[in-house]
């Protein structure tokens, strides 16, 4: 259920590895957030963005397809999250919440190995 304006185009390997090495930084500056009341509301972005993704990849998806996604989630995502989970500042923090969400569903694609 890929976006058809995605699936037609392959991302090179270099590509892919660069994304997941991009999406697992987010994660981690996500996991390392020292004030639980700023990582409660980044964890309810990661969710509004996970959940956009599923809305816009499906359940069957390749890493090369997702990373095509990535590339083009700025403005999707930012309308998600000022729409459903706004929070004061949330815009400085929307590209690790972008990497965060999809490194926790890079997780589900065919081709996903750690």
């Amino acid at each position: 259920m890929v976006d058809p304006s995605v699936s037609g185009s392959r991302a090179s390997t270099a590509e892919v590895e660069s994304a997941r090495r991009e999406w697992e930084d987010g994660y981690q500056r996500l996991q390392t957030s020292r004030d639980a009341d700023v990582a409660d509301r980044l964890l309810a972005q990661v969710e509004v963005v996970t959940d956009e993704l599923r809305r816009r990849v499906g359940g069957t998806f390749t890493l090369g397809e997702l990373t095509r996604v990535y590339g083009r989630a700025d403005s999707w995502s930012r309308a998600a999250v000022a729409e459903h989970a706004p929070s004061p500042g949330w815009a400085r923090t929307l590209s690790t919440v972008e990497a965060a969400a999809f490194y926790v569903y890079a997780r589900g694609a065919v081709d996903y190995e750690p």
